[in-house]
């Protein structure tokens, strides 16, 4: 890459990480002032090299900086990689909308992506904020992946009394029994969904799968849902260990 290249990457990289949302290629060029099939070469190179992610609605998301760290070595853009393809089957194969969720360092849960069945009738939401984590499906099932002394100091930082923490910890043992959550009874009305977890080698999760929709169609199918979301996560795990087996490590961020 030349030395104009290189700048140009590297301000995409930084106007993109300040933003904390998704944008829109018109976005960058008015932003950038770069010509657009230019600014779509910078965004695919980003792409493709697992520092920012393409949604489905067309809008480009950074889930990582070049060299960010994490404590083991896990990244989103690994993930991603990873698990798209296999939400992508699952999706088609079970007509909801699928999603890869992560966990913050500040406990609350980001969607790195969004898959719509192609269906009348769907589920879909913006993904560009996070979310709290006890209030979603994908929330509890990544909470289940804290130890006790973690999922404590969430309890108390992060829940109002009001959301009753007891039965927030009730529910996040229930996961880390199960293996999976599902929530019929969502924050966004009439809507219902079934996370499983995507874990490392050694069992540590690292993102989930999430599968939503109408809540009457996913009460009427949740075994076929829950099946479904379960060995999609199972899949993604797999791919995962063997990729990090081949490679050793992964970079990026938890």
């Amino acid at each position: 890459m030349s030395g104009r290249g290189a700048e140009r990457i590297l301000d995409l990289i930084e106007w993109l990480a300040s933003r904390g949302e998704a944008s829109t290629l018109a976005e960058v060029v008015q932003a950038l002032e770069l010509p657009k099939s230019s600014t779509l070469l910078l965004l695919r190179t980003l792409v493709e090299g697992g520092y920012v992610t393409r949604q489905a609605d067309g809008r480009y998301l950074l889930i990582r900086l070049p060299g960010e760290p994490s404590a083991d070595n896990n990244g989103w853009g690994t993930i991603l990689r990873v698990a798209e393809p296999i939400l992508r089957e699952t999706v088609g194969a079970i007509e909801e909308t699928g999603f890869i969720a992560v966990l913050t360092d500040d406990r609350q849960v980001r969607y790195l992506n969004k898959i719509l069945p192609m269906r009348e009738i769907r589920y879909d939401r913006d993904i560009a904020a996070p979310r709290v984590a006890h209030y979603v499906a994908s929330g509890l099932m990544l909470l289940s992946g804290l130890n006790d002394g973690d999922l404590e100091a969430y309890l108390r930082g992060n829940v109002a009394r009001e959301d009753d923490p007891d039965a927030i910890a009730e529910r996040v043992s229930a996961a880390r029994s199960d293996g999976y959550v599902a929530n019929l009874y969502g924050r966004v009305e009439g809507a219902a969904g079934v996370a499983a977890p995507i874990v490392d080698p050694d069992g540590r999760i690292l993102a989930v799968v999430n599968i939503s929709g109408p809540r009457e169609r996913i009460a009427n199918n949740l075994e076929r849902v829950t099946k479904a979301t379960v060995e999609a996560a199972r899949r993604a795990s797999e791919e995962l260990s063997r990729r990090v087996m081949k490679n050793g490590k992964t970079h990026g961020r938890k």
